[in-house]
């Protein structure tokens, strides 16, 4: 699959997400097998560029590329200049938010709330392709099916965007309203798929390899994205991307493998944000790891009430330690009802 001149090494995304997908988990999915990652959303408000948290989720050091920076705003000139202030970093590729339904977001008319008033979004569109053009940098959009039920909107605005010069339209199938209630729905990313020339990657509950490959089969879509399930299982990545070339399953990870992997994370986790912050950001992917597993609930009420980054990390150490002693391979639902000769075992690195 391409965007722009960029080839990427499969079609399985990880999906932009505020306060998870910074550098290190971008980092940490894109080493279990994801194909390309976005950044959470940089706002596009100039006086917030230099602000701690904005350079923290505008950071890429030694990060593969292509470099996706995902801007939000609802002020054409401003998205811009804020997509050629990302390029000056390093941006590779900009990506155009309008698929965020949270209410801070929405309130000010970004996000997701962009598709209420499609003149502005087209200005913005138009705004920023202009910007990117210059540098060869090639220009994304994020969007829902519509704002609400009634008003399903998806399919004028791809056209649009694709008359405008976007070159890749990634369209989650809820609308605003529901926000990540209910089922996402697949027909409106059909219909978008068959409404325009360009790539369209469908997400919205892609949870397993199974229903990654049943998504693509509905939608018609060039490549899925997979948001909330990469939380604390970031190998699904690697799982999806095998069972869509060969058909058969992967076994779990060895516990010993994501161990390390997981260890390397939290370190890389630390650097980025200091340790008090670190210590508090890291408490969520913890958490998120330790869910359905033995002891997992002590474990996550220690390293909440834990302030010492060092010893957070050991905490975890000797859990996963003691895990790799009871199990070889990540206790895990992926593989419940598979028969296992239906299962092949993940080379290790």
């Amino acid at each position: 699959m391409q965007i722009g001149s960029h080839f990427l090494p499969n079609n399985v995304f990880v999906a932009p997400m505020a306060g998870v997908t910074d550098r290190p988990f971008r980092q940490l999915c894109r080493s279990f097998g994801a194909g390309y990652a976005v950044s959470e959303m940089v706002t596009s408000r100039k006086d917030l560029w230099h602000t701690l948290k904005t350079s923290r989720r505008a950071d890429h050091a030694g990060e593969p590329g292509p470099i996706a920076v995902q801007i939000a705003g609802t002020d054409a000139e401003m998205m811009a200049e804020a997509a050629a202030y990302n390029i000056d970093r390093g941006a590779q590729i900009i990506d155009i938010n309008m698929g965020c339904p949270a209410k801070k977001v929405c309130n000010k008319w970004a996000g997701s709330a962009l598709m209420q008033d499609e003149p502005l979004a087209l200005e913005i569109i138009e705004a920023v392709v202009a910007a990117c053009a210059p540098s060869n940098v090639p220009v994304t959009l994020k969007m829902r099916t519509g704002w609400c039920a009634r008003e399903k909107n998806a399919v004028r605005i791809a056209r649009a965007a694709e008359a405008a010069g976007v070159q890749m339209l990634t369209v989650h199938g809820r609308t605003r309203e529901q926000g990540y209630k209910g089922e996402a729905e697949y027909d409106t990313i059909g219909a978008v798929k068959a409404a325009v020339r360009v790539p369209v990657v469908a997400n919205g509950d892609v949870d397993s390899p199974v229903k990654a490959r049943a998504v693509l089969a509905a939608t018609g879509a060039d490549a899925v994205m997979i948001g909330r399930a990469a939380q604390g299982r970031p190998w699904i990545f690697r799982e999806v991307v095998h069972y869509l070339a060969t058909g058969a399953l992967l076994a779990p990870p060895l516990v010993l493998e994501v161990r390390r992997a997981l260890l390397a994370h939290l370190q890389d986790h630390y650097a980025l944000y200091g340790e008090h912050t670190g210590v508090r950001s890291a408490r969520k992917h913890i958490g998120w790891m330790l869910r359905g597993l033995a002891g997992g609930d002590d474990l996550r009420a220690a390293v909440n009430a834990q302030e010492d980054a060092g010893a957070q990390w050991r905490a975890v150490d000797e859990y996963l330690q003691a895990l790799a002693e009871r199990h070889e391979r990540w206790p895990s639902d992926t593989a419940q009802d598979v028969p296992a000769n239906e299962m092949e075992t993940p080379r290790q690195p």
